[in-house]
């Protein structure tokens, strides 16, 4: 029997067939059927039209693009041979504005996707205002965005050689309190307890000083199956560097090097999605895979008793939120607003250049290739975090094989935190 599933609040829909055999899964076919063709666009254009063009990937996403799409320039002008060093300032607020918007897709994915869905599997009346804590926490935190970015979504403050904005004290002391103010909610709503005492949180059995909707939340999960359910191959991948990321792999619980020549992206038949391995093997991205990569104790505690499940994979992107917070406090602190905003003149050419950049956007890895020749684009190539969990055989569809309900199969598929328009780019 093969059931067929439109799968929509995904950040665009998705198709989903399931095959079943004696009851159970036995196959996912996933595909994605609008095209976009940014790569295509992108072709014949001056370099830096990328820096406009490749935020429009996507609506949420869209930072983590300009931060691929400017390192990428850079890292062709250093090949070239063209010497020059961003400052620490420009690094930082860099970070800073790519850490907010992880934070907030983080909480937006939380209360407008996870919490919903759970009520409509549990069959209870939603009675909380999920949407109403969404956009307060996001509200603030995209506040604080705009004092470096300008605004947000699609901002242009990156560009080649640092960032535009040149903040004052005044400006650090009001993102401070954007800053202090989520990490209030993020205290009273969804952990109950300080920052500083959850980020203590090593073993599963410290979990049970947590209150808030995350203790309601991992009671739900636990008391339903889902902590045993949902394990895909246990392969994690992470390719971009920050202070709570690094480029690795882990297999299971071990961490190793990894080579980025070894990444083969292909075509899928039926999609417009382009799949992605890493040595003809798929691994899953996202903010548990950066966890099990950085070896978080809290995560791999949970690990060592349900791999690669559901629960933890949930419970991975609210707890990255936790780091995140702090981090961006921290950066806030530590900004030195002495140093330039950019070593590089605006005017400066860019011609014939081979460049690439990893940046980890909020559901994992994204990477950005650009090859420029007579000043003009040759070749722009994306691969989204969608690519490497949503592909056919991958991740997300090893996660949903051998469950008896699509309706479960599908709350599996939505913990990878979908994007169907960032990856038909």
């Amino acid at each position: 029997m093969i059931v067929k599933k439109i799968i929509e609040k995904v950040e665009g829909e998705a198709n989903v067939s399931f095959k079943f055999k004696n009851g159970k899964i036995s196959d996912v076919d996933i595909s994605f059927d609008i095209y976009r063709g940014i790569e295509e666009i992108l072709k014949k254009r001056p370099p830096r039209d990328a820096l406009i063009i490749t935020p429009r990937v996507c609506g949420i996403c869209n930072h983590a693009h300009l931060i691929a799409s400017v390192s990428t320039i850079e890292d062709g002008l250093q090949n070239s041979g063209l010497e020059f060093e961003l400052t620490k300032k420009a690094k930082d607020i860099r970070e800073f504005t790519l850490s907010c918007e992880l934070i907030q897709n983080h909480i937006k994915w939380l209360y407008l996707t996870i919490f919903p869905h759970l009520d409509r599997l549990l069959k209870r009346e939603n009675r909380q205002n999920y949407a109403l804590k969404a956009s307060y926490f996001t509200s603030t935190v995209t506040k604080a965005i705009a004092i470096f970015a300008g605004q947000w979504p699609h901002s242009s403050y990156a560009v080649v050689g640092g960032v535009t904005c040149d903040p004052t004290y005044i400006d650090i002391t009001q993102a401070l309190n954007y800053v202090d103010e989520s990490i209030r909610f993020f205290e009273k709503v969804v952990i109950g307890v300080s920052l500083d005492d959850y980020l203590s949180i090593a073993t599963i059995s410290d979990l049970s000083v947590l209150e808030g909707d995350l203790a309601k939340l991992l009671y739900d999960l636990g008391e339903n199956g889902f902590a045993h359910i949902g394990k895909s191959f246990d392969r994690f991948l992470s390719l971009g560097e920050s202070r709570i990321s690094k480029k690795a792999k882990s297999i299971a619980t071990t961490v190793s090097n990894i080579d980025e020549k070894y990444i083969q992206e292909y075509r899928q038949k039926g999609s417009f999605a382009k799949a992605v391995k890493y040595k003809d093997r798929y691994y899953e991205v996202g903010p548990l895979a950066r966890a099990m990569v950085n070896r978080e104790p809290i995560i791999r505690s949970l690990h060592k008793k349900y791999k690669d499940s559901t629960l933890i994979r949930i419970f991975a992107r609210v707890h990255e939120t936790a780091l995140l917070l702090k981090q961006t406090k921290d950066i806030l602190i530590d900004l030195d607003i002495s140093q330039e905003s950019c070593v590089l003149d605006n005017k400066i050419e860019i011609d014939n250049i081979k460049g690439k950049a990893a940046v980890e956007a909020a559901r994992g890895s994204l990477i950005h290739k650009i090859e420029v020749e007579n000043s003009l684009i040759k070749s722009y190539d994306i691969i989204t975090p969608t690519q490497w969990n949503l592909s056919n055989h991958a991740a997300a569809s090893h996660a949903m094989i051998g469950l008896d309900d699509e309706e479960i199969a599908s709350f599996v598929f939505r913990t990878f935190d979908v994007c169907s328009v960032c990856t038909t780019h």
